[in-house]
């Protein structure tokens, strides 16, 4: 489509109305501000941008990391038309469409096409696999954005047609340097202003942004759009304006994503180490995103029985106890509830001998024969024609309460599965080893 002069004249004031993150969008790799371990010199993905051959990827990472912003930087180096759509508004008709006009293209001017797919996670199962006839045979190139997981949000079909591309967070010298452009660029940013922005207030609007670009831009956009001018034209921000301007940490988290699931896992592998800093850490990080308490006490639960077990048997009864107050008490004030529980998994003594459940399953699903001995079965249906029950030794009938006998079928008599640690409660639990070794002087049938 040929634009004429109003198309170019409402694209101006668009341009000139858009926000300041918007506006200073980087518009080559040259500018464009962190993801040095993909994008820096002689990397693949610089590399490939600047031959024109980037093919089919997927951009993963959390937001205001430059994913949208590298995809049109990509385009502008390239000579394919460029489509975008995003997963959250368009569907199966919207991508027909795309294909249709690509294949006008490339059949009547041999030009490509690269589709920009935003949120591409958010598209379902069929209609990711509506893509993959088109990828497959190059009618466009896919340029996929996401904030998820590609490798558990995407078609594994369509993953093996692409290479994936993880960005991390923006560092703080990068935001530094971004901050800078912002105030100096007198076509995109605000070097038209005669603007102070001191150093804490720089420092403070960078460590809240948190290695988001968007949220540094925006915070930086609103101090200077509702500062008034002193009496000689300057905007002054400080530290106070600052503060106002971008009050909460940027939280990179999503209670779906990545950030879900590897915040739970320092979280509990914090608890497994014993370190009740890290894990007061963690944990308050997962309240301040939102995470629902009742999942974290899930987690806890099964910490208190994995990887505390016998070593403290009390631990799941705190921890279930703490759950059951939360219960009745709610938030704010049942974050005592979820701290308790916390520092006590955290400071008690560790066992993960109950993991002798999965050697005992192994066994099972392995062993070719499991019958029950005849002197552990009951006796009270067929104990006069087929013997069940006869040899059966009572234990109480026996000093200490114990006797030598076989619990397991013949052919798995060796086998052992609980290996008890020698913390905590667990420790002390270690008569039937002493009864076994002392009558393993009198008897072959323990080791």
């Amino acid at each position: 489509m040929v634009k004429d002069l109003f198309d170019f004249q409402s694209d101006e004031k668009l341009q000139k109305n858009a926000p300041l993150a918007d506006r200073l969008r980087p518009k080559t790799i040259d500018e464009f501000v962190g993801q040095h371990a993909i994008l820096a010199q002689g990397r693949l993905l610089r590399r490939a941008i600047e031959a024109d051959c980037v093919g089919n990827i997927i951009l993963h990472g959390p937001p205001g990391v430059g994913k949208t912003t590298l995809a049109k930087i990509i385009v502008a180096n390239t000579r394919a038309h460029f489509c975008a759509l995003n997963a959250v508004l368009a569907g199966v008709k919207e991508i027909r469409q795309a294909v249709d006009a690509s294949r006008e293209r490339l059949g009547r001017y041999g030009l490509k096409t690269i589709l920009f797919l935003d949120e591409v996670h958010r598209f379902n199962r069929a209609q990711q696999d509506a893509l993959l006839p088109w990828v497959e045979n190059g009618t466009f190139s896919l340029i996929g954005a996401t904030t998820e997981n590609p490798y558990f949000e995407v078609n594994q079909a369509l993953l093996s047609r692409s290479r994936i591309f993880r960005l991390t967070i923006i560092g703080t010298d990068d935001l530094h340097k971004l901050l800078r452009r912002a105030l100096t660029d007198s076509v995109r940013g605000f070097g038209s202003k005669d603007i102070k922005l001191t150093t804490d207030a720089a420092n403070h609007l960078v460590d809240i942004a948190n290695g988001d670009a968007r949220s540094l831009l925006n915070a930086l956009e609103l101090a200077v759009e509702t500062t008034k001018p002193d009496k000689h034209g300057c905007i002054n921000i400080d530290l106070q304006i600052a503060e106002e301007s971008i009050q909460v940490r940027s939280l990179v988290y999503d209670k779906q994503g990545d950030s879900h699931f590897d915040t739970i896992s320092a979280f509990i592998k914090s608890l497994r180490g014993s370190d009740p800093d890290a894990s007061l850490f963690w944990l308050a990080r997962m309240l301040e995103a939102g995470e629902n308490p009742k999942y974290i006490f899930r987690r806890m639960l099964i910490a208190a029985s994995e990887d505390v077990g016998l070593a403290d048997p009390q631990a799941i009864v705190v921890v279930q106890s703490c759950a059951n107050a939360f219960d009745r008490v709610g938030l704010p004030e049942g974050i005592y509830f979820l701290s308790q529980a916390a520092l006590y998994i955290s400071n008690t003594e560790k066992s993960n001998s109950v993991l002798a459940i999965k050697s005992a399953q192994e066994c099972v699903r392995n062993a070719q024969t499991q019958d029950v001995p005849i002197h552990l079965r009951d006796p009270n249906r067929d104990k006069n024609h087929s013997g069940d029950g006869i040899g059966y030794r009572y234990p109480h009938d026996f000093p200490e309460h114990w006797v030598p006998q076989t619990y397991l079928p013949d052919n798995l008599s060796k086998e052992r599965f609980w290996n008890p640690s020698v913390n905590g409660w667990e420790a002390a639990r270690t008569t039937v080893f002493r009864l076994r070794k002392a009558d393993n002087k009198k008897s072959d049938i323990f080791d």
